[in-house]
């Protein structure tokens, strides 16, 4: 889910690098081989020679770190972009693997606009679509209109259902770009639509203070 952007980086440093791996609750399938405190921290700080030397001592660039995080995914959302080249060109590294909130690096590319990056890992075989929460899901949070435009080009569903029933349009309409919410709209995206909670895309808009847009999208619902 997109916890990370609506709690407004609640996540501290401190808790990202504690080092906690898949046995048990994560399941068989998550185990991946002990990484140190260093490589989570070289992944954080952008430091290409501290992972480099990790790497080479054998650590998996897919170990889940706290929370259940992986490598890739935490250096495209800490900016950390030498490093996440060097994960990409490792040849071991999973380009699509999901972290224990379902991320993918093609998704959190997309939620901090990296164009470059989600061409590169659109390239690579990332998937635009996944059950639940999508890339399009976090374009649309982010706040630019290009990473929207790109990933509906490349043929993303207009309106993926999250697991509670909520839209990009949605999320566009509340947290991202208003142009990206109008542009969905253009193109077709169902402002009909209600999530679990009863709430339109209209509403999302409203919640987040952005009245003229909300009477676009119950017009568009009309």
């Amino acid at each position: 889910m997109i916890k990370y952007w609506i709690k407004k980086h609640a996540q501290t440093i401190a808790a990202i690098a504690i080092v906690s791996f898949g046995m048990g609750a994560i399941g068989a399938a998550h185990a991946q081989a002990v990484a140190s405190e260093e490589f989570f921290l070289a992944v954080i700080n952008d430091n290409t020679s501290v992972l480099a030397r990790e790497l080479s001592r054998g650590t998996d660039p897919n170990a889940r770190g706290g929370q259940g995080q992986l490598p890739l995914v935490l250096a495209l959302r800490e900016g950390s972009l030498r490093v996440a080249a060097a994960l990409v060109a490792h040849p071991a590294t999973q380009i699509d693997l999901a972290n224990d909130s379902g991320e993918t690096p093609l998704m959190m590319a997309a939620l901090k606009g990296q164009q470059d990056w989600m061409r590169q890992l659109l390239a690579r075989g990332a998937k635009l679509e996944r059950e639940g929460w999508t890339p399009l899901h976090y374009a649309a949070t982010g706040a630019g209109l290009d990473g929207v435009q790109m990933l509906v080009g490349q043929g993303a569903t207009l309106d993926p259902l999250s697991p509670n029933g909520t839209t990009p349009l949605m999320m566009a309409a509340r947290y991202g770009s208003i142009d990206a919410a109008q542009w969905l709209l253009s193109r077709g995206a169902n402002a009909k639509l209600r999530n679990q909670l009863g709430l339109s895309a209209g509403d999302f808009a409203r919640l987040g203070g952005r009245e003229s847009l909300a009477e676009t999208l119950d017009a568009a619902a009309r």
